[in-house]
């Protein structure tokens, strides 16, 4: 009885985790579509114009852009979830350990600098950054770049979803601001269960404020890690009044994003590679705490 209790909780536990990956997934895949049936269907709205070149133009722009951010966001989130970015495979040396370096006694080995312990992967992480619960995997070294990359076109296709969806708000709000909008807006699954709305009423309503949210929630992992980029420190760091590892915005361009910084965001197949290790660091200052 108690072994199939404890295989029911780690079955359980397993699809928590996962539960998020899913839900990202759902959602990417749902937002593209209503903004493809947007562009197909509802613009323009103009009898003449739906039957003009330039709309056929205006689509093929529309579409090329949405399902260029699509595949990078798809693709970027998979080489961040396959790119170990722990200790694993790797040799940390035991010679000469300077400064910074610690013991983990969970992996029982020395850890260099910026190497911390995650207990939701089990396994000490190269400069880890933090253990990102949508993807179910840590923030380090080797990946970093990715996660970076698939939050930008996260951001840019959410800000160019809620441009799209401008209109659905529009409609929705076209007989004032009512007490019935303003639920349809705010709690649509009210609506629908109640039967005040029709089904394709609530999902432009749901989607639309989808969009709304998670470009706000986006823009502020987005410009947070954009900060921590550019002062040189990882999320673990960001606490600390000291930067030894910051290098010039340049320089901490290179050793995040790798030697093609200024390319690599535009396609995570272009090779980008890191000057670094992940193990040894070049040192602006102390890294002992001021007294």
């Amino acid at each position: 009885m108690t072994s199939l209790r404890s295989k029911v909780f780690c079955q359980a536990a397993r699809i928590c985790n996962h539960l998020p990956v899913f839900l990202n997934t759902f959602l990417v895949f749902s937002i593209t579509g209503e903004v493809s049936y947007l562009v197909l269907v509802e613009a323009p709205l103009e009898a003449e114009q739906q039957k003009s070149e330039w709309s056929g133009w205006w689509k093929a722009v529309h579409l090329l852009s949405q399902y260029f951010m699509l595949a990078n966001i798809c693709w970027n989130a998979l080489l961040f979830v396959k790119t170990n970015p722990s200790i694993k495979g790797v040799f940390l040396g035991g010679d000469g350990l300077g400064q910074g370096w610690r013991y983990c006694y969970t992996c029982e080995t020395h850890t260099p600098p910026r190497c911390s312990h995650c207990f939701d992967c089990k396994v000490c992480v190269l400069r880890r950054d933090h253990h990102c619960v949508f993807f179910g995997q840590c923030v380090g070294f080797r990946n970093y770049r990715y996660f970076l990359s698939c939050l930008l076109f996260m951001w840019s296709g959410l800000l160019y979803a809620v441009v799209m969806n401008a209109e659905v708000f529009m409609v929705i709000l076209k007989e004032g601001v009512t007490l019935h909008s303003i639920l349809l807006l705010l709690v649509p699954w009210i609506m629908l269960v109640s039967g005040q709305v029709s089904a394709r009423a609530f999902a432009f309503a749901f989607i639309a404020d989808t969009c709304v949210v998670g470009f706000l929630l986006v823009s502020a992992f987005f410009f947070f890690h954009l900060i921590l980029l550019c002062r040189g420190q990882t999320t673990r760091e960001w606490y600390s009044s000291r930067r030894p590892y910051s290098l010039g915005l340049l320089e901490n361009l290179r050793h995040t994003l790798g030697l093609r910084w200024y390319l690599c965001w535009l396609c995570p197949l272009i090779p980008s590679p890191m000057p670094g290790d992940g193990i040894h660091f070049q040192v602006t200052g102390s890294l002992e705490p001021t007294r």
